[in-house]
């Protein structure tokens, strides 16, 4: 699991020259950041997935922070929040005020959804429109803040029970592959 994660994952150098985490300075020479453990990596991922849903603005630099706080692995932190992007990012949006707008019993706008993807389409290229993708997505409201808050909470525990199980499923397989290696030589004939 270690060298597939090490593999994708980007170099301690790449990060410390970010700009968004720069601001970290002598705190990115901590060792437990850079750690590729069970407890470390889940907890990572969490907050990455937690901070990809939530915050559609730095998302790495909150991240990053909190891997900070709670001691897990800051590439992985910073790799999850790539979640949303700007391909999924209106997806997700009218997702999470379908979801926001069920939770609070509204009823769902029919042009809310196509506001909010115009709003996301504004934000990823449309400069100087009015009005802003801010405005529209303060339209939308509540809905689509309460949808957000709960991807980023169920992602975020979904994320980091997922990762314990995998690597828990991907130790348990390599453990029983070296078994099986050391039954088959054992029980070889010897000539």
């Amino acid at each position: 699991m270690r060298d597939w994660i090490r593999r994708r994952l980007p170099t301690e150098e790449t990060l410390k020259a970010h700009p968004g985490l720069r601001w970290l300075g002598p705190l990115l020479r901590r060792p437990w950041l850079w750690q590729l453990s069970r407890r470390r990596v889940a907890i990572g991922a969490g907050i990455g997935v937690f901070f990809g849903f939530l915050i559609p603005v730095l998302q790495i630099a909150g991240a990053a922070l909190f891997a900070l706080v709670l001691r897990a692995n800051l590439p992985v932190a910073a790799f999850a929040t790539l979640v949303s992007n700007p391909f999924t990012l209106a997806p997700i949006g009218v997702a999470a005020y379908h979801v926001g707008a069920a939770i609070l019993g509204e009823a769902v706008e029919p042009g809310a959804t196509q506001a909010l993807a115009g709003a996301v389409d504004a934000a990823d290229g449309g400069a100087g429109e009015e009005p802003g993708w801010i405005e529209r997505a303060k339209a939308i409201g509540k809905p689509l803040f309460v949808g957000l808050a709960v991807f980023a909470v169920v992602g975020g525990i979904g994320t980091w029970a997922l990762v314990h199980v995998a690597w828990t499923v991907g130790v348990w397989l390599k453990r029983r592959r070296r078994r099986r290696r050391c039954d088959a030589g054992a029980q070889a004939p010897d000539r």
